[in-house]
């Protein structure tokens, strides 16, 4: 069971750690854990950056500013009469100045040897900059962000607060999507939805996923994908979008499912040739949960210094659980982890990182659906695919004749092309060895021929014209086809195709 903040820093504070550095930028984020853990005869003072010495229960600064250096020399000594508490505000600039280093070893070394003697620094700063000097004397506290039960506790008080009933449901089910913000934004966030519409609901959700772009847009490790493809939007795969249907339910309900014992969901893998409808898969799904999509590109995580593309790894990782529940896209996963296992200076970092991912997939408790998607998996290690990695392991074929009808009126209706009479049976007869991609790409060309031709509509004759002109999949790509297929059977991957059950509803 993990140790409360409070309790972290009394333990810290009651060993004589001196000097506790915690990465935050609000500056209250402290209050009421010192509060807590001083006794009657503590002091605490507060030093800002921009404003000085201030009065730690008004914020009012001093009436004549001090520096870091006045403030330090001044206060250090109030250690031997009462129990004393230094906090400092965004200091990290002046961590360099030799001075501070000195007077902050001093307090450190007094904490420690001094009898009768007990100060605490508190470092707390958005920015982590620690002088070599002050390695030793200094310990990093992580701020944990809030879990469920105090999110959720958040979000009823708020409704105390404003005169608001919301029902334990909705708390339930928001105090998950907020999962991954820290106390300052899930206030914002709950005001923003209160003054929008005078109330807190499942609704507001989309206020949340904004909040969480901007995080992982700051962050830079992983790439936000905005997306409004939906599974009307794939033509075929019924399969797949009836298990996708399934698991939203899952999704849309994490509260009320985990506590009725349902697991997790952890994700899936679908192979199959490019264009036929993998990525938008991956886009749909999101769509369908109505939780956020990012990427992971192992490229961008690449570092030129030892450690570096491993620590970005992490990080990129722990982003994608801070924003949890999200869906996390790995497109083309035998390319992102090319040179899994053999040897040589970026085989060695890949292998590594493929290894890191491994145990994260094994270990993952967050809610972070993992969507990898690949064209080839003879170069992918074989345990990538076991149980326990993925749920389930999807083989996109090519579409049959129904399902190439379905494309062929997907991407006709987006062009408001469906009330001009085309045959989509014949079509779809004629275009036998095409994929979804070669599909789009025949309407495409079509339309823009009967423009430049000053035509008032398209035909049938314009799309079978078109499909002469333009080589299918199978005909580039027979050979590669036909060994993706031996892939799927030795490897046992469910067909993404198969048609959706008629008495069964997701």
């Amino acid at each position: 069971m993990k140790s409360s903040l409070t309790e972290t820093l009394f333990s810290y504070v009651d060993s004589l750690h001196s000097i506790l550095y915690v990465n935050h930028f609000d500056p209250h984020v402290l209050d009421d854990v010192l509060e807590k853990i001083s006794a009657d005869n503590a002091k605490i003072e507060l030093f800002d950056n921009a404003l000085g010495w201030l009065d730690f229960e008004t914020r009012t600064p001093a009436a004549q500013k001090q520096d870091l250096v006045s403030f330090l020399e001044i206060e250090r000594t109030e250690g031997y009469d009462n129990r004393l508490f230094l906090v400092l505000f965004d200091v990290h600039e002046s961590l360099k100045d030799p001075k501070v280093i000195a007077l902050l070893k001093r307090i450190a070394a007094d904490n420690l040897n001094r009898e009768g003697y007990s100060a605490t620094v508190f470092i707390l700063s958005s920015c982590v900059i620690i002088p070599t000097e002050l390695e030793r004397y200094i310990t990093i506290i992580d701020m944990p962000m809030p879990n469920e039960k105090e999110i959720a506790k958040m979000i009823s008080e708020f409704g105390e607060v404003n005169e608001i009933e919301i029902n334990n449901e909705v708390i339930g089910e928001l105090a998950i999507s907020f999962k991954g913000l820290d106390t300052f934004q899930i206030r914002q966030i709950l005001n923003l939805a209160y003054q929008d519409g005078g109330t807190v609901d499942i609704s507001d959700r989309h206020l949340i996923l904004q909040e969480k772009k901007q995080i992982i847009k700051k962050a830079g490790m992983l790439e936000y994908i905005e997306t409004y493809d939906s599974v009307d939007d794939i033509g075929g795969l019924d399969s797949l979008k009836y298990y996708l249907e399934k698991k939203s339910l899952i999704f849309k309900n994490l509260d009320s499912a985990t506590k009725f014992g349902v697991d997790v969901p952890k994700g899936i893998l679908i192979l199959g040739m490019p264009g036929c409808g993998k990525s938008l898969a991956a886009k749909a799904t999101a769509t369908l949960f109505g939780i956020s999509l990012v990427r992971l590109e192992v490229g961008r995580l690449l570092g030129k210094y030892v450690g570096e593309s491993e620590n970005n790894m992490t990080q990129a990782l722990k982003l994608a659980e801070a924003i949890s529940p999200c869906v996390l896209w790995i497109d083309e996963i035998e390319k992102a982890f090319s040179g899994v296992g053999e040897s040589g200076g970026a085989s060695d970092v890949t292998t590594r990182l493929f290894g890191q991912f491994l145990t994260w997939m094994q270990e993952k408790k967050d809610t972070v659906y993992i969507v990898a998607t690949a064209n080839n998996i003879s170069k992918i290690p074989p345990e990538f695919l076991r149980k326990g990695r993925f749920d389930e392991l999807f083989f996109v074929e090519l579409p049959d004749e129904d399902e190439r009808r379905s494309i062929l009126n997907i991407h006709l209706d987006k062009r408001n092309k469906m009330n001009d009479g085309i045959s989509l049976s014949r079509i779809a007869k004629s275009t036998d060895g095409c994929n979804g991609a070669d599909l789009e790409g025949l309407v495409k060309e079509a339309i823009e021929t009967a423009f430049n031709n000053g035509q008032r509509k398209l035909t049938t004759a314009d799309l079978i014209e078109a499909q002469k002109n333009n080589k299918s999949i199978t005909e580039l790509m027979g050979k590669k086809l036909q060994d993706l297929d031996k892939q799927r059977v030795e490897m046992n991957f469910k067909s993404a195709n198969e048609k959706r059950p008629k008495d069964k509803k997701a």
